[in-house]
């Protein structure tokens, strides 16, 4: 014979979460956007202005024209080779690559034969892998100023690249091909 009393009800439980990556991409870049980091929040809220929620897709959309403006206005204004060139480096100091290799070639639109932007381009390209680009740059930067060889054989932020052939060869060579 059993006890049969009020049975106890049962611990509450969290009701299952339904996942809406909608919601959760908003959320995250809500959180970003009122932490000012605008850039980051940005790609967060065009995920969300996708979703099939359309209230909140607007309201998403509403913030990425938010996060734009923003993002734009905390741009420095950039107007000479050396605005670019500052900036690139800046922008490869946080390893916004792209971003660096952008504002590099940029600035050699302006100063074609300015031999440390292309020095910090093959710096970049090499960075991102591209060893061809960075020997073809880095062989511009020679070309212009010889004493670039030596500076990238010594150079600390080149140690990496220089362990891939182009660069390599054209670093430790005495000769730049086609001279």
């Amino acid at each position: 014979m059993s006890k049969s009393g009020p049975t106890k009800p049962k611990a509450a439980t969290a009701p299952n979460k339904v996942e809406d990556p909608q919601l959760e991409a908003f959320e995250a870049a809500i959180q970003l956007f009122h932490r000012r980091e605008f850039a980051a929040a940005l790609p967060l809220f065009e995920k969300a202005s996708q979703g099939p929620t359309k209230d909140l897709g607007q309201t998403a959309q509403l913030h990425v024209r938010m996060c734009q403006q923003r993002v734009e206005a905390a741009r420095p204004p950039l107007q000479s080779a050396e605005d670019y060139y500052a900036y690139g480096l800046s922008l490869t100091n946080r390893r916004k690559l792209p971003d660096a290799e952008a504002a590099f070639t940029k600035a050699l639109s302006l100063a074609p034969r300015a031999d440390h932007i292309h020095y910090a381009l093959a710096l970049v390209r090499g960075l991102q892998g591209n060893y061809r680009g960075a020997a073809e740059s880095l062989a511009k930067a020679i070309e212009i100023q010889p004493g670039n060889r030596k500076a990238a054989r010594s150079d600390s932020d080149f140690h990496e690249v220089l362990q891939h052939s182009p660069v390599r060869e054209l670093v430790y060579s005495e000769k730049i091909a086609g001279h």
